[in-house]
């Protein structure tokens, strides 16, 4: 098989894994949806995606692990939400030290 077909096995195999994965939602009995286990553990899955998402952006670039100056407005915007900042202070200063890191020749 050329690379061609491959790429549309892939999409049309996507397209079933979605359209399977929405009738499952409508079949799954409401019993079992309606069990606490299955909330809390959602919650779980919807946080450490969220995470995931967040460490990709904030410490790779090109495939690579990077320490630069998102790092450092990532832990000033922690530290704020830590000390119940108001979230446009949070923003505001990480932007600020990022740019301000950014000028200095840092990331």
């Amino acid at each position: 098989m050329s690379t061609y077909t491959w790429m549309w096995a892939a999409i049309v195999a996507a397209g079933v894994l979605a359209w399977a994965t929405k009738y499952a939602g409508h079949v799954v009995p409401e019993r079992f949806v309606e069990n606490p286990r299955i909330h809390r553990i959602a919650a779980y899955v919807t946080v450490s995606l969220l995470f995931a998402l967040f460490a990709v952006q904030a410490f790779t670039t090109d495939g690579a692990v990077v320490f630069d100056a998102r790092v450092a407005a990532v832990a000033v915007a922690a530290v704020l939400l830590w000390r119940r900042a108001p979230f446009i202070v949070v923003v505001i200063a990480a932007a600020a030290v990022a740019a301000g890191l950014r000028a200095l020749g840092w990331g």
